[in-house]
């Protein structure tokens, strides 16, 4: 037994003396700590998830109870047209008649509207919302081709619009075609999961060929987005509020835009041949078609610090790997000895600047709390390496190569366009800092 218990010492004490197993057995164990790291690192990525899954929740209980987004189906008339066609049956003829749906679609469609956005909160979250006069004018032209005898042939003759979110309707909804003024009502009916208020219209007094005015006004609620569809002959769409971050989507960008600090101007113009669907649509309406020619602008502020948090934490693992290889470096060309403790210390600390930003930036903003995370995270570490090494000016080193590292982070985060490149460029020059450490470190004689 206490040659045994010899032989282990023995052993022991070659290994203590040994620089090169040393030195393997410290990066074997850098790296299991790296790894363990990982753990916490993934949960703070399921955390940042789980709160924007909460903002987003917020945001829609909000937009069930306010109104949500909406799309506007500019009025258009409806009749059925009554057909006939000739049944042989042996020597006798028999005429059968038969109903087919036509859509008449504005000749000229001008919609303008002030769209004022406002904030409202729940809890920590704020919620964009909008209310907006919208003022939509236009007239109709009644052709009747193929009709010979319209008091016959027209029946059922309705005007409708159609809406997203009837909850965004504030009052009842008046339009003047011609010289009369019509209450449009919910008549049950949807179309492109818009809901559609209509009545019912007289094309009997209505000569053909002339053109008929009409006139709208929407006092409209809603959120996310404002959309249209191009259902003119000729579309003008006018828009200004006070939302100074749009983004404009649909199919069709707008004709001339001005987007300034207090607000936003933009004006589309679209033509009918800029569509797949026709000026009158006998038969079933193509609602693909329709859908895919919508248009608009997105006023919803987004929520971007999660995603940028989780940019973040994406470099988190190869942070900690540049961090611990400078520990490990300083470690031999100082000859002073970090325990595996302390740099799991000291990864715990860098993995915690995570979720003092993702708390943080859901009070002051992602920009204010990576920096004040940044340095809360390079103080400590560097008042920690200070204690440990004894030496303060290495410790102030390490604190200022850690600054740098989370400055390129945000950098990167901040970029787009050139977020690869820079991120290539700057990997490129730590791995030469790096390189060049390494050789003033005799790996063979190394304690």
């Amino acid at each position: 037994m206490e040659n045994v218990n010899e032989k282990n010492a023995t052993e022991g004490l070659n290994v203590a003396s040994n620089p090169n197993k040393r030195l393997i057995l410290k990066s074997v164990a850098i790296g299991v700590i790296t790894l363990l790291l990982l753990i916490p690192i993934k949960m703070v990525e399921s955390l940042i998830e789980e709160r924007e899954q909460t903002a987003k929740s917020a945001m829609s209980d909000v937009f069930e109870q306010w109104g949500g987004e909406q799309l506007i189906i500019a009025p258009n008339i409806q009749y059925d047209w009554r057909c006939h066609y000739i049944n042989k049956e042996g020597e006798k003829e028999k005429i059968e008649y038969y109903n087919r749906r036509v859509t008449l679609l504005p000749e000229n469609l001008h919609i303008s509207g002030t769209v004022n956005s406002q904030q409202l909160k729940r809890g920590i979250y704020e919620i964009v919302t909008y209310n907006s006069p919208i003022e939509i004018t236009g007239d109709f032209v009644f052709t009747g081709e193929n009709i010979e005898d319209i008091e016959h042939n027209v029946l059922h003759e309705s005007v409708k619009i159609a809406i997203s979110d009837i909850k965004g309707i504030t009052e009842e909804v008046k339009l003047t075609l011609g010289n009369d003024t019509y209450t449009l009502t919910p008549n049950g009916e949807s179309i492109l999961s818009t809901k559609e208020f209509s009545a019912s219209i007289n094309l009997k007094t209505w000569t053909l060929g002339e053109k008929v005015p009409f006139k709208l006004i929407l006092n409209l609620k809603g959120s996310q987005a404002l959309k249209f569809l191009p259902i003119g002959k000729e579309t003008v769409v006018s828009l200004t509020s006070n939302c100074h971050t749009p983004s404009f989507c649909g199919n069709f960008l707008p004709t001339t835009r001005e987007v300034k600090a207090d607000g936003f101007m933009s004006e589309w113009k679209i033509s009918y041949v800029n569509r797949s669907y026709p000026q009158v649509i006998i038969g079933d309406i193509d609602e693909d078609g329709m859908r895919e020619s919508e248009f608009g602008v997105n006023l919803l502020i987004p929520v971007q610090h999660y995603q940028k948090t989780l940019r973040c934490v994406k470099y988190a693992e190869l942070f900690v790997i540049l961090t611990f290889v400078l520990f490990f470096f300083i470690e031999i060309i100082q000859k002073k000895r970090v325990h595996p403790i302390q740099y799991t210390l000291v990864g715990l600390a860098l993995t915690l600047f995570y979720s003092l930003l993702l708390s943080m930036s859901e009070h002051i903003g992602f920009v204010s709390s990576y920096w004040i995370s940044a340095i809360m995270t390079v103080v400590l570490i560097t008042l920690y390496t200070a204690g440990v090494l004894k030496i303060r000016k290495t410790a102030a080193y390490i604190g200022a190569s850690l600054l740098g590292l989370y400055t390129y982070i945000f950098i990167l985060i901040r970029m787009e366009t050139y977020a690869l490149l820079a991120g290539s460029l700057g990997l490129f020059v730590i791995l030469a800092v790096l390189m060049y450490l390494s050789q003033r470190i005799n790996w063979s004689k190394a304690e």
